[in-house]
């Protein structure tokens, strides 16, 4: 594994978050997104939701692609940087709260990762 295998799973890791926190905005600016089977539908097509979606799709062809240069074993743990990212931007963008045990969280990941890649290295 080398540096562009790493760029790349960091790569659709943010186009992941970025996704994830499109459709945050889209369902926080939605009133009754589940009211009934149209409006179900008609959420999809808000423009933060289907841009998440857009999104979500690419991270998955890049995601392919990731997956015959990078074992599995190693590619989805690190992909688990996504939790990081989100706790931190969630803070930024959506004003929640980081408490100790999500910092205590977020540091456990970190290690994990870390010794994943590390021993990948070996």
């Amino acid at each position: 594994m080398n540096i562009l295998h790493l760029l790349l799973v960091l790569c659709n890791t943010l186009i992941l978050v970025a996704g994830q926190f499109l459709w945050k905005i889209g369902m926080e600016r939605q009133t009754d997104a589940f009211a009934s089977v149209f409006s179900v539908v008609k959420l999809f097509f808000s423009p933060f939701i289907f841009t998440g979606l857009a999104m979500y799709g690419l991270a998955t062809v890049l995601w392919l692609f990731i997956l015959t240069k990078i074992p599995l074993s190693v590619a989805y743990p690190l992909q688990s940087s996504a939790y990081i990212i989100a706790v931190f931007g969630a803070f930024f963008l959506f004003n929640e709260s980081i408490t100790p045990w999500k910092i205590a969280g977020v540091c456990f990941i970190m290690l994990g990762v870390s010794m994943i890649g590390l021993s990948e290295m070996r």
